[in-house]
């Protein structure tokens, strides 16, 4: 099992580039099970998730071609409607191949997913979403099975906000029978990229990217090339990685309005960044001051980066207060970064970080995708050397994480 070995004390300086974003490339290639063809994407992300995701499609009768970034999905009538355990039990993720398998089939049976232990994270606005279009759902044995000989439009009020639900449901209504409309759906810039995909195939969609979709069902979708976005996470990541080791980085081929949040933090916390079309830089700092965050959906501070912002705050003048409200179990960073000297104090769903400098290397654990990044993070300012275990979290979601910070002057390597 691979490691990340760190050597503290290293500035990091220069221009970095993001890749694809792997939560828009993960719904987008599910997307793909509507139109049988070739789809043509490019931009996408050689991570452990998407190889996850390119298995579960070939168990559905799909072939996948890599050429460098680009990724070209061959969809042939699905010769089975099933997707297994053994597949589906990596990756939360794949639960989206059920909107649209229903949609073209009328029925699917899917296990119940896995992922990373952050949370329980149920279905249920997925499964209550489908039963609104028409379907009808049955638990059996760990599956999901459903079945609809037509899906039918119909408007749908999700109980709380849901990245995977919304998708799941759009995918599903783009060939349902007449209007649906989606309220208190989820704003994310994701949602976003897969609308516009399943606009390129034909799709007819308004509203994506507020808190009411609206999607006019069609008969038919057709294959389409598309680019996928830019990760915000790893451009969030990279961004705090230059802040806290002092350095000037400029994170390259991102939407600064995609982490407005994370920047409107950092430079209360008084940090210097300069934003450009397409980039975002953070100018070297010597000290920062502690600032309170709580995670909410897009486009308040996200969730994916609360362990990376706690690892910063560490080492800020003052005592920051970090509240988790969209994972009830997303602290499990919070001990390991303690083992490195961090003075934090969890509570359920809060965190109170007491900054100090002097944090020191030591072996930790990761103990899922994000929580990995800001173990990594720390190790780059902790004194001496820092050895990370359990790194496949990492690479489910990070693409060269240790040769885009290495080309920066960090002093990172993986072992195996």
């Amino acid at each position: 099992m691979d490691k990340m070995v760190v050597q503290g004390g290293a500035q990091l300086n220069g221009l970095v580039k993001t890749s694809g974003a792997k939560n828009a490339a993960l719904p987008i290639l599910f997307a793909t099970l509507l139109a049988e063809g070739e789809h043509v994407f490019r931009n996408v992300p050689r991570l452990r998730d998407i190889d996850s995701t390119v298995e579960l499609l070939a168990s559905l009768g799909c072939q996948s071609k890599w050429d460098l970034d680009t990724l070209r999905v061959r969809v042939k009538k699905a010769g089975s409607l099933e997707a297994h355990y053994d597949l589906v039990r990596k990756m939360r993720a794949s639960i989206l191949c059920l909107g649209p398998l229903l949609a073209k089939y009328g029925e699917a049976v899917v296990s119940m997913p896995g992922g990373c232990a952050i949370g329980t994270r149920p279905i249920d606005l997925h499964l209550d979403g489908m039963r609104a279009l028409g379907a009808e759902i049955q638990l059996d044995e760990g599956y999901v099975k459903a079945k609809a000989p037509k899906l039918r439009g119909a408007t749908f009020v999700f109980e709380t906000c849901t990245v995977g639900g919304t998708e799941n449901l759009m995918m599903a209504a783009a060939l349902a029978e007449g209007t649906t409309i989606l309220e208190n759906a989820a704003k994310e810039p994701e949602i976003v990229d897969l609308a516009n995909y399943l606009i390129a195939m034909g799709a007819r969609i308004k509203g994506h990217g507020t808190g009411v979709i609206t999607i006019e069902g069609v008969q038919t979708l057709r294959p389409a090339e598309y680019s996928i976005m830019s990760d915000r996470i790893e451009a969030g990541t990279l961004l705090i990685a230059g802040a806290m080791t002092g350095g000037e980085v400029t994170v390259q081929r991102i939407k600064p309005a995609h982490i407005d949040a994370l920047v409107h933090k950092m430079r209360e916390a008084g940090f210097r960044i300069d934003e450009d079309s397409d980039s975002v830089t953070v100018h070297p700092t010597k000290s920062w001051k502690a600032v309170d965050v709580t995670t909410n959906p897009y486009p308040l501070f996200p969730t994916d980066l609360q362990a990376q912002y706690m690892a910063m705050m560490s080492l800020a003048e003052g005592t920051s207060v970090i509240t988790e409200t969209v994972f009830e179990n997303r602290f499990m960073h919070v001990q390991e970064l303690i083992r490195l000297g961090a003075d934090i104090t969890p509570k359920t769903r809060v965190a109170i970080v007491r900054g100090h400098r002097g944090l020191k290397g030591a072996p930790v654990m990761a103990t899922d995708l994000r929580a990995s990044a800001s173990l990594v993070l720390a190790g780059l300012v902790a004194e001496g050397e820092t050895i990370v275990g359990r790194i496949y979290h990492l690479d489910r979601g990070y693409e060269n994480l240790e040769k885009k910070l290495s080309a920066l002057g960090a002093k990172v390597r993986r072992q195996e």
